[in-house]
């Protein structure tokens, strides 16, 4: 994993926009409509090249492929593993309850177009098990031969995959005797996900939205330390299915929802960071831009408070259409730097990812890029003050 050494390297949490084409085939499969699996791939591929394409012309380092071939961040599994079926029905976040209003405007933003209800994922009905390596093997050898028609203008690349604590959380159990039994189920079959983007050489992004948004959804009526006993448990699990895989080849993306809400039932950084920071990872990617949690770059100023990893901060926020100044950009970079005592383990990002299920998103595809573009020219400028 590349460190600042120059200049401000620049990433994002992984989700891009997707055509309205490839929303439409994903959002049919997802409902359970046979879709031809030669047009999808045709057209993964497609928005996946142009994709990457659109990264390196908005100026980042660190790409991917912007997830065009899942149907979302998690559910996506469903086509790799078994044991999953019919349709949850997940909790509504805390604050969005306590705020009624929040609720209504959310489903107003969301509108009826098509998209990929992540409130209405499958369960697990049976054993999970992951049956068919096929598809991540593929995507990762698709990735290589789209980087590979860039003539290498990037820096690295990474792949995400999610948590073993955010399929428990958000595909609920009907077959475990346990939340820890599904957990630990999950983690076991994830072991082969990982293992495959590790094993193609890309950087591993782990998304655990779980560690810090579950305390108001899943736990929201459940006390603190219940919900700690089960980060604790997703942390196990999750550096079993790492076994392996170098520490530096691994980056930890935790949020607390990726959606505009109040969010003032969030959990503090302070409150998760001693089991979080258990990972076995290089970096830890956090949501800092947004108006919650913008403060929290506190917490770094204390002496070995980060450890030895590398910090993503997010400095530009995903669920708002502003388009942050580069000199905003900057001066939140120069913040965090400062407070974590050494810019070179600073990489900007981006706080969550901008389409993470397909059809859902709070950001024009334009202004998406338009943010992006805020990130490298904000980044460039920190580089300036922090690196000289």
């Amino acid at each position: 994993m590349q460190h600042s050494t120059n200049r401000i390297l620049t990433t994002h949490a992984g989700s891009l926009p997707r055509p309205r084409s490839l929303i439409t085939l994903h959002t049919a499969r997802f409902a359970g409509t046979v879709v031809e699996e030669a047009v999808l791939e045709q057209a993964v591929e497609e928005a996946a090249r142009a994709v990457i394409a659109r990264q390196i012309e908005s100026g980042l380092d660190i790409i991917n492929n912007g997830e065009m071939g899942r149907e979302s961040f998690f559910t996506y599994l469903q086509h790799r593993m078994t044991g999953f079926g019919g349709a949850g029905a997940r909790p509504i976040m805390a604050d969005l309850l306590r705020y009624p209003g929040s609720l209504e405007r959310r489903r107003q933003a969301m509108g009826t177009d098509e998209r990929v209800d992540l409130l209405r994922a499958p369960k697990a009905i049976a054993a999970v098990r992951y049956v068919n390596a096929a598809p991540i093997e593929q995507e990762c050898r698709q990735l290589r031969q789209l980087l590979g028609e860039t003539g290498g203008r990037f820096s690295e690349a990474f792949v995400s995959a999610p948590s073993p604590g955010i399929i428990a959380a958000g595909m609920q159990n009907e077959h475990y005797e346990d939340l820890e039994a599904y957990v630990n189920a999950v983690a076991e079959a994830l072991r082969t996900e990982y293992t495959a983007i590790a094993a193609a050489g890309f950087l591993l992004q782990i998304d655990a939205p779980d560690l810090a948004l579950e305390r108001h959804t899943l736990f929201q009526d459940k006390s603190l330390a219940e919900f700690l006993a089960f980060v604790r448990v997703v942390v196990a699990a999750t550096n079993r299915a790492l076994a392996g895989i170098p520490r530096e080849q691994v980056r930890l993306h935790v949020c607390w929802g990726n959606y505009e809400g109040p969010h003032d039932c969030d959990v503090p950084l302070e409150d998760i960071w001693p089991d979080v920071s258990q990972i076995n990872a290089g970096a830890i990617m956090l949501s800092m831009a947004n108006p919650r949690h913008a403060h929290e770059y506190h917490l770094f100023e204390e002496p070995n408070f980060l450890g030895d990893r590398l910090l993503i901060p997010g400095v530009i926020e995903t669920t708002t259409n502003y388009v942050e100044h580069p000199q905003v950009v900057a001066d939140r970079i120069e913040r965090i730097a400062r407070a974590a005592g050494d810019p070179r383990r600073i990489i900007a990002g981006t706080d969550c990812g901008f389409e993470t299920a397909a059809g859902s998103k709070m950001v024009v595809e334009e202004v998406v890029w338009a943010k992006l573009r805020s990130l490298a020219e904000g980044a460039a400028i920190a580089s300036k003050r922090l690196l000289g």
